[in-house]
């Protein structure tokens, strides 16, 4: 265990190495606003008590794109199952999109630079008169600071240190958080792990590990997720390594597998195709879990009886690993005892300095995605 709520099983291969343990030592003593934000003395922009009055709406929508909308969308679905309000989340174009009749939506529009075009035109076609709003977005004036003074919306600052992947963990993430019912100052726990020599010494080893992969042409970082409810953890996971370690010809590539369901369309290349990826196993320990009606299964599966659910994934997951192990094939695993604000912090934390350090090990900067602003550029040309 590297936390009460987190067992981690690394790479077998463990590549020892100063570099990373100077590198990490060095990132925690920048004074990075990235880095503050994951602590609990972090001070958000805005007055949480102000917030309170929207507290009794049970309809939210939050329009925003990328990192504007995955760390808040990891939060709702791995913590779901303790959010009673109702949250939709629009988070691309969609030719079907309408304006919902006879329902009242407080609406969480986000956009660092408040210029982002997706957003603005699912804000023009959604947003109702009886509509509230509340704009998280940087301080200047931008388009969405203007719509925002125009509807008499609340404004929240949105931090300008902080880029829209980073940002799950300040304002971007944590009022939306509030807001579904949830306490924010328990997902901030890098105060806690930074006293945990168990946590940073795994951490090291870890990003060793996938270095030493990428030198040999490794490229793909394959997720095997064993969770539903992670699904949304991941997708957030893919956006911060794609787009943080994607430059100047280098990177990794991030990609999602649901399983067991996966067993039966990629699993035959994942075992015996090309020998260019990596794994994370990912699994969460239910509690509560459906089982197996025994008096309808035939003899031929007596196995199946008295089992849950929750035991035959953990079963096809431990016999994967286990044929991975006989193949040589590189994995880690996670395994999740606890679904809980401060789990999912302490997973933010890890994913967020594994990908820094990867970054400054690799001579990248970890918090730019200049590529991306071509299209943006080229689009307005052609729509100009």
């Amino acid at each position: 265990m590297i936390t009460n709520g987190i067992k981690f099983k690394n790479f077998r291969i463990h590549r020892k190495s100063s570099k990373i343990k100077k590198i990490l030592e060095s990132v925690l003593k920048t004074n990075n606003f990235i880095l503050q934000s994951l602590k609990d003395n972090y001070k958000n922009s805005y007055d949480l008590r102000k917030f309170k009055k929207f507290k009794n709406f049970k309809n939210f929508r939050l329009i925003g794109m990328g990192g504007s909308s995955l760390g808040v969308k990891a939060i709702h679905s791995f913590l779901k199952d303790k959010i009673i309000k109702k949250f939709i989340f629009i988070d691309n174009l969609d030719l079907n999109l309408k304006k919902t009749k006879n329902q009242k939506f407080l609406n969480l529009i986000i956009s660092k630079s408040g210029e982002t075009i997706e957003t603005i035109v699912n804000c023009n076609i959604l947003i109702n008169k009886s509509d509230k709003n509340i704009f998280i977005t940087e301080n200047n004036k931008n388009y969405l600071s203007k719509l925002a003074e125009k509807l008499k919306a609340e404004v929240v600052q949105h931090n300008n240190f902080i880029g829209g992947r980073y940002s799950v963990l300040s304002e971007t993430g944590m009022l939306p958080a509030e807001l579904m019912g949830l306490n924010s100052n328990k997902f901030r726990q890098l105060n806690n792990l930074v006293k945990n020599k168990k946590f940073l010494n795994t951490l090291i080893s870890n990003v060793n590990s996938i270095l030493f992969f990428i030198k040999k042409k490794k490229y793909n970082s394959i997720i095997l997720n064993y969770d539903p409810k992670s699904e949304g953890l991941f997708s957030w996971y893919q956006q911060l390594v794609a787009e943080s370690l994607g430059k100047n010809k280098k990177g990794l590539l991030p990609i999602i597998s649901s399983m067991p369901k996966d067993n039966h369309s990629v699993m035959q290349l994942y075992l015996d195709g090309f020998k260019n990826n990596f794994f994370t196993f990912f699994y969460v320990n239910e509690n509560n879990s459906s089982k197996i009606i025994n008096k309808t299964i035939l003899n031929s599966k007596n196995y199946l009886k008295n089992k849950k659910l929750k035991d035959i994934i953990f079963a096809q997951k431990k016999a994967t690993e286990n044929i991975f192990d006989k193949k040589n094939i590189p994995f880690r695993s996670f395994e999740i005892f606890k679904r809980d604000e401060k789990t999912l912090g302490e997973l933010f934390n890890f994913f967020i300095l594994e990908t820094i350090l990867l970054s400054k090990a690799m001579n990248l900067n970890p918090y730019n995605q200049p590529a991306v602003e071509l299209i943006k550029n080229q689009t307005k040309k052609i729509l100009s």
